[in-house]
């Protein structure tokens, strides 16, 4: 797992994760970590790994939930030819792999419970049998684990279990969310804006402008960094003029003013069983009668001046996000918007 990604950041929260995990990468002990989604646990992961005395070891990955139930407890241990149906060879397990280096665990809280009292086995005793063989074998393995789901809560639940929770837990290192680390969202957003203007060939990096700094700092951003990185990315590409600060910023990529509309259930059904149905907006008065139409030049002028109008009260008239949304340049917005009498 290598990435060309950086952990950035200045607020104290953050900085106090990353030194515990700091001190926590060279002890050969099982570590926990515990964020929401997009906060950097896999560059937590990495770095206990590479500053670890297994830096020069394999840093193996497995995401639990990415894989079946079924299939779990042989990736993670791997099978002999033979024990279930589909195995014509043996195949060494992610234990395997990651002999004399690191195995990282996400979304460990998805581990089904056989796959749990197998784990514990293999923490507990560096021991590990492949599904089908009579014997164990032995492996050098340092286990990060992470998850974004409350593992104590879970085990008083009986979910998952408290024994292999107590091995794992040496130490938890858990990432503060972006909404509560507020002094690093410019510093990050200007990071991967250089990073965007560099690969698009801008001959220099604007900036921001204060409104889209604003808007920045006043976003909740539910998917943390890899959100924020997401969304600058694509305010930088979508910029058109690389000479003056970026203004506009979209937090939705999927807002639009033709976005499909939600579908209504049908009387004693689904949505699903009645596809047809459709929850429509109150109707609005045309600018004209299509049925009636005297002048059609003048009817698609004023269709085409309606869906200005409507893209950009859509927008908040933000000139910018209304051409995006149109798939106009800004220059043609403004050619458009002058034509039909709608400039401010």
């Amino acid at each position: 797992m290598e990435r060309n990604t950086q952990l950035v950041g200045q607020s104290s929260s953050f900085l106090d994760a990353v030194e515990r995990a700091s001190r926590a990468a060279p002890l050969d002990r099982p570590v926990l970590v515990i964020g929401e989604r997009g906060t950097g646990k896999e560059l937590i992961a990495e770095r206990l790994h590479h500053l670890s005395s297994r830096w020069d070891g394999p840093l193996v990955v497995m995401n639990c939930a990415a894989l079946p139930e079924t299939l779990i407890e042989a990736e993670l241990f791997g099978h002999e030819a033979g024990s279930f149906t589909g195995a014509t060879k043996s195949r060494a397990g992610r234990f395997e792999e990651a002999d004399g280096g690191t195995l990282f665990l996400d979304e460990l809280a998805t581990l089904s419970q056989a796959a749990q009292d197998r784990l514990l086995r293999a923490v507990e005793y560096g021991e590990v049998t492949r599904i089908g063989a009579s014997k164990p074998m032995r492996v050098d393995v340092r286990i990060v684990a992470a998850t974004n789901a409350d593992l104590p809560l879970l085990a008083a639940e009986s979910r998952f279990r408290a024994d292999l929770l107590d091995r794992l837990s040496f130490e938890v290192i858990t990432l503060p969310p972006l909404r509560h680390r507020s002094s690093d969202i410019p510093v990050l957003a200007d990071h991967f804006a250089r990073k965007m203007a560099m690969e698009l060939e801008w001959p220099a990096w604007p900036g921001f402008s204060a409104n889209a700094l604003n808007r920045m700092l006043s976003y909740n951003w539910p998917g943390n960094v890899r959100e924020l990185r997401n969304v600058i990315e694509r305010a930088v590409y979508r910029w058109e003029s690389p000479e003056s600060p970026i203004d506009s910023v979209q937090f939705d990529p999927f807002e639009s003013p033709w976005r499909p509309l939600e579908q209504a259930p049908a009387i004693g059904g689904t949505a699903e069983s009645s596809p047809s149905v459709q929850i429509l907006p109150p109707a609005q008065p045309s600018p004209y009668d299509p049925e009636h139409c005297a002048d059609f030049r003048l009817a698609i002028a004023e269709y085409e001046k309606a869906i200005l109008a409507a893209a950009l009260e859509k927008c908040r008239w933000n000139q910018r996000a209304a051409a995006t949304a149109l798939q106009l340049s800004y220059d043609q917005l403004r050619h458009a918007m002058k034509r039909h009498q709608l400039m401010a």
